[in-house]
């Protein structure tokens, strides 16, 4: 390597961004310590392997598999030349979904000819404010130990603001109840290490794929409430289906195979004579319908 190229080598070692390079077989060629800090995959664990591979699994925010050619941001831009920017969910190797900002460029050499794409990415999910928020939240008590998320008394005091801003202001805002399917059944093969990590990915993936101003408590076991504010019914579906698919798109890597999880939603729009228990009794009602109705859904009402 000469001199320029431990030079701008050591630039891409140092950019908190993630940066790697596909060659034009989407093989990956480089991975620099951003990419490593943003999915928890090492340079030895993803080089040499294809962006198509069971790696980063990219999704949209409807859960669809991007690694098809037909879809891949990366293929496009290696068939057309152009530049792209979205917003896309990877796969952490800790199993959970992260959403990026991700800008796919071509590499071409000093003849103009395609050599491959360099993606460049970085974390979407409001991360400075999750994490000012995470130590706000351990000093008050107020975290829960395992998942990293508010606990049941964080969100009965955010589901007791929210019902106080509504009334005083007229805020609109809906609760997702989330129940883990068949989550019991996890412990027995895998044992309850295995389902704690369960919990702790699907957490993550529900702190990561809302805004900053909404919030996620555990309310209890595989339990999940999420406030959601500023919403009608129409877009409070629209949130949980999101949850749910990304849910369903996370994987964790175990002795015994990729162990996934779904989960059953219910919501409701919080009304003027709602009480904090009878807000949360209704969206746990309709939660259980979701599962009397085949789980893995969101039912809204």
């Amino acid at each position: 390597m000469d001199l320029d190229d431990q030079f701008y080598r050591s630039l891409l070692e140092n950019i908190r961004d993630g940066v790697y390079f596909l060659d034009p077989s989407r093989k990956i060629t480089y991975w620099n310590r951003g990419a490593e800090r943003l999915t928890g995959f090492r340079p030895e664990e993803v080089i040499d392997c294809y962006c198509r591979e069971d790696v980063l699994e990219h999704t949209d925010e409807k859960g669809l598999r991007l690694c098809d050619a037909a879809l891949c941001p990366a293929a496009k831009t290696l068939e057309d030349g152009k530049e792209r920017e979205e917003i896309l969910y990877f796969r952490h190797k800790d199993g959970h979904r992260v959403p990026v900002q991700a800008r796919i460029s071509p590499l071409r050499d000093a003849s103009g000819t395609m050599r491959g794409v360099v993606h460049i990415f970085s974390d979407a999910s409001s991360t400075l404010a999750n994490l000012q928020t995470i130590e706000e939240l351990r000093a008050l008590s107020l975290l829960d130990p395992l998942t990293g998320v508010g606990n049941r008394r964080f969100g009965e005091m955010s589901l007791d603001e929210r019902l106080k801003e509504m009334d005083r202001y007229g805020w609109p805002f809906g609760a997702l109840f989330i129940d883990l399917d068949d989550f019991k059944a996890v412990n027995d093969p895998y044992g309850h290490e295995t389902g704690d990590r369960l919990l702790k990915m699907t957490a993550a993936t529900l702190r990561g794929s809302l805004r900053a101003y909404d919030t996620v408590s555990r309310w209890g076991g595989e339990e999940f409430l999420v406030l959601v504010i500023n919403v009608d019914q129409d877009r409070l579906f629209r949130v949980g289906e999101k949850l749910r698919l990304l849910v369903a798109q996370s994987g964790l890597k175990t002795d015994l195979g990729r162990l996934t999880c779904t989960v059953s939603i219910g919501g409701t729009l919080a009304a003027p004579s709602d009480t904090p228990e009878g807000l949360v009794a209704r969206a746990d009602s309709l939660m259980y319908r979701a599962k009397a109705e085949g789980k893995n859904r969101v039912v809204v009402s």
